[in-house]
């Protein structure tokens, strides 16, 4: 990369919070690491951020995030969010622009169309369960094709993208896994319980990530191992619903919603097993820090994500239909059963560490910033 144009432009809509949001600060922190000039674009205003921006990196927030009231008025905003990102590219002269999930990328392929520099879009959910809205797909559609690269995290995104737009050949690069997972606000202390085991979910407290299934589960696993309690963290639209189902349950003593804490490793580290019972998954960072910190793991084998990060029988357990509680009752339950089996899917459960690693994912996208594919 030069050092008399940016050589790194991110664009995203917002640092708020969430998956897509770290990556793009952990992207630009490593590529500055490395003597890059990296500048962090986003349409909300910094004031909204949930993430520090890295030391050194240049942070343009063009404060054009604000809801439409109508169709005209999102029209106008869009135009307005594409002007802005142009001017910014013109001045800012970028080697590589990176467009963050479907928002980001459309306006990033559009905003440095002509502009000589190289453009990568990507996508960080699995489009069949985005709520995306129909101008926005269309434009998906019209972009995607003219961008350098496109850049899913799972095979099955990938497949996707190259099934429903013509003209994308898709690429896989995963998110990198978190270790040793920092601590952060808010710091929540997991209660002492000598003498009980914890089964751990974590997640967005929302009908996808099926934790009304997983309370089903439970229900059945309760009365047959005393003492194991079940740990929900997160927090969301469907607290309320959650904790009913809980209570109509009969699980109001064994089942608790701490809400969101920052000090994920203590929570990890006094869990004796996790379980991802998701509807639908990208690439689930969760998973992937369980793993890392050695907990035995079990997951809906989802139409994408989860297969690509356990290995099935070797460090964790793939449960098949997804959906089906009674088929996660009785894979949770094998292992609640068996310290052993459990024993032996941990030991092989932090090989994530290497093989999600920071440097092999960076080897990956540059690869990509010098136009070469990676699969």
């Amino acid at each position: 990369m030069t050092q008399s144009r940016t050589d790194l432009m991110i664009v995203i809509h917002s640092l708020r919070g969430g998956g897509a949001e770290r990556v793009a600060v952990d992207m630009a922190a490593y590529w500055r690491a490395r003597g890059c000039s990296v500048c962090l674009v986003t349409q909300a205003s910094a004031d909204q951020d949930a993430y520090p921006v890295p030391e050194g990196v240049e942070r343009r927030a063009l404060g054009l995030a604000a809801d439409s009231t109508g169709p005209l008025a999102a029209v106008w905003g869009n135009l307005r969010r594409y002007w802005a990102l142009r001017r910014l590219v013109r001045q800012r002269r970028p080697v590589v622009v990176l467009g963050m999930m479907t928002r980001g990328s459309a306006l990033a392929v559009l905003a440095a169309g002509r502009a000589g520099c190289r453009v990568i879009a990507t996508e960080h959910t699995h489009p069949p369960i985005q709520r995306l809205p129909e101008a926005w797909q269309k434009l998906r559609a019209r972009t995607y094709p003219k961008a350098d690269a496109v850049i899913a995290l799972t095979r099955g995104t990938a497949q996707w993208l190259d099934d429903h737009l013509p003209g994308v050949r898709a690429q896989v690069i995963p998110n990198a896994v978190h270790w040793p997972l920092a601590d952060e606000a808010p710091r929540v202390d997991p209660p002492a319980a000598p003498g009980r085991h914890r089964l751990l979910a974590v997640g967005r407290l929302h009908p996808v990530k099926g934790f009304d299934c997983l309370l089903r589960a439970f229900a059945e696993l309760a009365p047959v191992y005393p003492a194991w309690d079940l740990t929900i963290l997160g927090e969301g639209p469907e607290r309320a619903a959650l904790e009913s189902l809980r209570d109509e349950l009969g699980l109001a003593g064994r089942v608790d919603l701490p809400g969101r804490v920052g000090n994920m490793a203590a929570w990890y580290g006094a869990a004796d097993l996790y379980v991802l019972s998701s509807r639908a998954e990208g690439l689930s960072n969760t998973l992937l820090e369980a793993m890392a910190s050695g907990l035995p793991c079990v997951a809906f084998d989802c139409e994408t994500g989860p297969r690509e990060i356990i290995r099935d029988g070797i460090d964790g357990v793939l449960v098949r239909p997804p959906q089906d509680s009674e088929a996660l009752a009785g894979q949770l339950g094998l292992l609640m059963a068996d310290p052993e089996l459990r024993g032996r899917y941990a030991s092989r459960a932090t090989d994530v560490r290497d093989r999600f690693s920071t440097a092999r994912v960076m080897a990956l996208w540059e690869q990509v910033f010098q136009g070469q594919r990676v699969n």
